[in-house]
Order: C-alpha cells, then sequence, then structure tokens
C-alpha cells in the first residue's frame, strides 16, 4: 500500500530556527522574497499593459497597524486558489521552480519553505490574495500547529497580495517598527522595487558601483566613503570587479590593517539585489585574504538557508575569475604604481608571505617585490637568484649576523632565514626555478672557501697547530689555520651539520645525568676524544678556524713560548663560541677562565719592577 508522510509543522519550524535559518530576523527578508517575486512576475506578465508597471512593497509594522500584526503588501501577480492549496501548504513547493526542479532566472526564491520563517516569530499567517484575471480574492489562514482554511472575505481591489502576522507570545518585538525596518533596510535596500515600511522608504536610489559620476575620481572617493563605512576604516583601494556569466558585477575593497588568511571570509553578497549575508564564504581563492568584497549576482545560487553560495562549477569559475581581476590589480600597481605596492606589502606582509608558500601567484609576487635580508643587503630574491645560482640559507638572524659578512666576502650567496617564513620560501623558489640550488648553510663547507697558508707559511706554524690541536682536544673540535676576509676576525668556530647534530646529542644526554651516561659515552667520548660513525669512520668535527691574516694570530704562530699559544688558543676557544653564541658547557667555562688568569699571571710576570 502507498502512504504519504505526516508532517509536524512545529517540528519543521523547530529545525528551521535551529538548523537553517541564523536569526528569526530572516522572516523580513523572506517576505521581501515573495513579493518582490511576485512584482517580477507580473512585470513580466503584463510587459505589454499600459500604464506605469506595478513596483511598490509596502510593510505596515504593529505600530501602524495598531492591533498587533504586521502587514506587508504588494502588487506583484497574486495567487489562485488553486495555486494558495498547491503552494502556500506544500513544504517544498515553489511556484519559482520549473517542471525539472532548476530554478527560474529572475526569481529570487526556490525552495517553498520561505513563508514557513514567518512562524519563527508568528503563530499566525494570513495571507489574502487575487491572482491574474480573477475577480476573487482567497484567504488564506495558516496556524503553527499545521492547518490551515481558505474561506471567502473581503474583495482585494486590485490584483497581488498582502501578508499578515500575529506575533508570538514575547516575540512582539520583532514586529516592531524599528526592528522592522532596521531589517528591511539591511537586507533590502538594494532591491529595484520601491519599499516603505510605515511610509518611510528604505530602498536606495541605485547600487553604489553602479551610479554614474562625471568624474571618475569622484566615483572612485564614493565608493571609498562606501568601503569605510562598510570597514570602520578608509580601504587602501577599491577595485571594480565583473563575472558576466555570473550575472556578478560590485567591488572589492583592498583592507587598510593587516589580516591573516585564517580568518573567515566575511564577504557583502546580494542575489538580484536582495542581501543574502555578509559573511559569506568561498567567494575568493583562499589567497585573496586582504579584500572584502560587496556584490551583485543574477546566476549564483544560494543555499536553502540563504546565508551562502552553493558550491558548484559557477561558483568554482567566478572564484577563478574573480581571483585573476586581483591579481591584474596586483600586476597593474607592481607596473605604474611599485610605491603603492610597497605600501601594500608592508601592511599584509605577513599573509602575502604565508599564502606564497600554498600559491604559486603569490610566491612570485614575494619574489619580485619583498627584499630579504641577504649577504649583499637588502634585495628582492629575484634579483639575487638571478646573480647566484645556489643561494645558502641561514637558520637563524644570529647564525646570518656571524657570517654574513664572511660569506659576503668569499662571494657566497647566504640569505638570512630566521625570519618566519623565510626559509620555506626559499625552498619555494623553486617552483619558479627549477635550476636553483637552495641548500641549508653547512659550516664546516664555508671552510673550504677559506684560502690555505703558502707552503712557507704553513711550515713555519705547524708548531703553532700542533699546540692548538692538544689545547683543544678536550673540546671535540678540530683547529686549522686558513686565511681569509675579513682580516679583523681573528678565530672561527664552525660546526657542520653532522658535527652539530652530535654536539646536540651529547649535550642532552649530559643533561640527563648517569642514566643516560652509557648512552653519551657510547655515542661520544666525554672527554673530548674522537668521534666514532658505525663502521669505524670518524665523525666529522667543529672546525676552530684560525685566521692567519689577522694580526694577532699571525704574530701567535711565530710565538715560541709554548704554554703562552697554549693559553692564547683556549682564550680564543672561549672568544669564538661567544661570538657565534654557542652554548657554553661547564667544561668550556673551566678552559675560558684558565686561560683567562693564566695571560693575565703572564702578564703581570712581563711588567717590569713586578
Amino acid at each position: 500500500m502507498r502512504h504519504s508522510f505526516n508532517v509536524d509543522l512545529r517540528g519543521i519550524v523547530d529545525l528551521l530556527s535551529r538548523h537553517l535559518y541564523s536569526s528569526p530576523r530572516v522572516y523580513v527578508r523572506e517576505l521581501l522574497q515573495n513579493a518582490v517575486d511576485a512584482t517580477t512576475a507580473r512585470i513580466q506578465a503584463d510587459a505589454s499593459a499600459p500604464g506605469p508597471p506595478p513596483g511598490r512593497i509596502s510593510i505596515e509594522p504593529r505600530e501602524v497597524t495598531g492591533d498587533g500584526t504586521l502587514r506587508i503588501h504588494d502588487s506583484g501577480i497574486g495567487l489562485t486558489e488553486p495555486q494558495v492549496h498547491e503552494l502556500l501548504a506544500t513544504i517544498g513547493g515553489s511556484s519559482k521552480r520549473d517542471a525539472l526542479g532548476l530554478a527560474r532566472h529572475d526569481f529570487l526564491g526556490q525552495f517553498g519553505i520561505g513563508l514557513l520563517s514567518c512562524f519563527l516569530v508568528a503563530d499566525e499567517i494570513e495571507v489574502v490574495t487575487r491572482g491574474p484575471g480573477d475577480t476573487a480574492t482567497v484567504h488564506w489562514h495558516g496556524h503553527s500547529d499545521g492547518h490551515y482554511t481558505v474561506s471567502d472575505g473581503p474583495a482585494r481591489e486590485e490584483q497581488g497580495t498582502t501578508v499578515t502576522l500575529r506575533a508570538r507570545r514575547d516575540f512582539e518585538h520583532w514586529l516592531g517598527t524599528s526592528t522592522v525596518t532596521e531589517l528591511a533596510r539591511h537586507y533590502g535596500s538594494l532591491l529595484p522595487y520601491e519599499v516603505r515600511v510605515g511610509g518611510e522608504r528604505v530602498t536606495a536610489v541605485d547600487v553604489p558601483w553602479r551610479v554614474r559620476h562625471a568624474d571618475p575620481d569622484e566615483r572612485r572617493n564614493a565608493l571609498l566613503r562606501h568601503g569605510t563605512a562598510l570597514l570602520g576604516r578608509r580601504p587602501f583601494d577599491v577595485i571594480d570587479l565583473a563575472v558576466p556569466e555570473a550575472g556578478l558585477d560590485g567591488v572589492a575593497f583592498v583592507l587598510p590593517h593587516e589580516s591573516h588568511p585564517g580568518e573567515p571570509e566575511a564577504h557583502k553578497v546580494y542575489l538580484k539585489r536582495m542581501l543574502m549575508g555578509e559573511r559569506v564564504e568561498k567567494l575568493l581563492p583562499a589567497w585573496a585574504f586582504f579584500v572584502r568584497c560587496v556584490i551583485n549576482a543574477d546566476e549564483l545560487r544560494p543555499t536553502a538557508s540563504r546565508e551562502q553560495l552553493y558550491d558548484d562549477d559557477l561558483l568554482a569559475d567566478t572564484r577563478t575569475a574573480l581571483g585573476e581581476q586581483l591579481r591584474a590589480w596586483l600586476v597593474r600597481l607592481a607596473t605604474t604604481e611599485p610605491e603603492r605596492l610597497r605600501a601594500f606589502l608592508a601592511v599584509h606582509y605577513r599573509g602575502v608571505m604565508a599564502l606564497a608558500l600554498h600559491d604559486a601567484e603569490m610566491l612570485r609576487i614575494v619574489d619580485e617585490w619583498i627584499e630579504f635580508e641577504t649577504s649583499e643587503g637588502r634585495v628582492t630574491l629575484n634579483e639575487f637568484r638571478h646573480r647566484h645560482r645556489t643561494i645558502h640559507v641561514t637558520t637563524g638572524s644570529d647564525e646570518f649576523a656571524q657570517f654574513a659578512g664572511i660569506a659576503a666576502a668569499q662571494g657566497l650567496a647566504l640569505v638570512n632565514g630566521g625570519y618566519t617564513y623565510h626559509a620555506e620560501i626559499l625552498q619555494r623558489l623553486r617552483v619558479l626555478d627549477p635550476d636553483l640550488d637552495v641548500r641549508r648553510l653547512d659550516q664546516a663547507e664555508l671552510a673550504t672557501r677559506f684560502d690555505p697558508l703558502d707552503p712557507a707559511a704553513e711550515f713555519a706554524a705547524r708548531e703553532f697547530v700542533g699546540i692548538a690541536r692538544d689545547a683543544v682536544a678536550a673540546h671535540g673540535c678540530e683547529p686549522v689555520l686558513r686565511t681569509f676576509s675579513p682580516a679583523e676576525l681573528p678565530v672561527l668556530y664552525l660546526e657542520g651539520r653532522e658535527a652539530r647534530r652530535a654536539a646536540d646529542l651529547r649535550a642532552v644526554l649530559e643533561e640527563a645525568g648517569d642514566v643516560w651516561a652509557e648512552f653519551a659515552d657510547g655515542d661520544a667520548d666525554a672527554d673530548g676524544g674522537g668521534e666514532q660513525e658505525a663502521g669505524g669512520n670518524e665523525r666529522p668535527k667543529p672546525l676552530l678556524v684560525f685566521n692567519h691574516r689577522n694580526p694577532l694570530i699571525a704574530r701567535l704562530t711565530s710565538t715560541a713560548n709554548a704554554r703562552l699559544v697554549r693559553l692564547s688558543v683556549e682564550a680564543l676557544y672561549g672568544y669564538a663560541l661567544l661570538a657565534g653564541q654557542r652554548a657554553v658547557r661547564p667544561g668550556d667555562v673551566a678552559s675560558v677562565n684558565r686561560a683567562f688568569l693564566g695571560l693575565v699571571e703572564h702578564a703581570i710576570h712581563q711588567e717590569p719592577g713586578i
């Protein structure tokens, strides 16, 4: 046997209020929507009729009616009695869909549930309507418990519809003049028909971005004033938008303050000039976080709640087209107003950098316009990578500060990767330049750029190197003698990646105490002896590089006093650690203290009369 579903109207209303509509205030939007669609339908049907077309919608709040009800009048197409039974009493039915269930182009409503939203604020809905070519007036009376009646009543003099609401208990304020006026202006200010609430007009003369101005600057300033009212601050710029396929036009306001890609979108969207929502998402690509749009679209589809856009192929194409227009604005700034582009990037720097990690176009903008800190000063990555095919990146600003001058002197391309997103952006450069070599700075590799001593100088310094090796053996590093610039730098502590990992592990195990001592012994010699890799190969050690170009080091290599050389080497080791902002272990502190006191003692003994 075939049976029909029973529908609990109170349950449906509760479902709408809790899960579909965000607030009872949407009832004004739904009433306006029905009135606008009815008016549009009559204008289309009576296009050849003489006289001015109908177009006024009037709302009378409870203070105007005087009986606690709200009434909305339109001179639209109206309904016949069969249509009343078919449409007003059928949840999901709509005269605004064709036989295939497709939304008709010129109408706002599609879902056949709009009138039910009135039950969010009213217990009773009365519809008095007169359809086309009808002399009879139909009275439909719906109740929130799920029943309705159709009866005869006073005749309506002209074609159209009047909807009357009787408020639910404690919902009377929703039908008041101030609330209804505010909501009608909020949702319907751009509607193409005149809307009045209690005699006060709430519709604008025209859509702001369509208003004609004799002077383009006058139009721009008018739109910026509109954006100021929307954002609370004067926008950085205003961009015209248009997607004919979606029947879309509008503007994008460039935010004057920093925003973040993680913030939800908040675009103001009108559908056929009825406000759909002020926090509409998925209108723009994710990277276009820096604008807020105000648009009207005739072809995009809303969800059932009419508060978001239905994510279909048309919306996807629209999103792509709008993204291209915003990119074109950025390119135009770069070409014609580079100072303005720099001002934009100064505001939205972090957001642009974050999105450049995922968006190739934003990466291109970063590459061409944002300056990075390099060993050759602040330059754009585009300029820097055209000078150098291999780029070295530091992991922190301290490391960059230590090695920038040295790298520049050796012709090594170095970029500070210590700022947020910088290291990741540099690695992403291969998207734009696949042959570019970007690598993390290996300090041990830096030593290979230094010049060796000539054979005579190296032979003369052999005793110094031997004493230095013995002095720093306990610290697990290897002394080498090289010449490099700048000459003012006497010594460098260079730690390759493998050596750094081994040192970090050793420091962690030492701090852990006796429990992990056997692991520390197994991994590294606690006294600083040679470290062994699996298989017996010696692990690379940190290098203590003495600069023979430095006058102090040059004199020290020719000093015959072995004790003085040893104390000096230990002191220079401590200096190199501090200059490189390395962690100083207790053994290092003891060695530096011993060297300091020994050098003071040597100085005192050298002083005549002491």
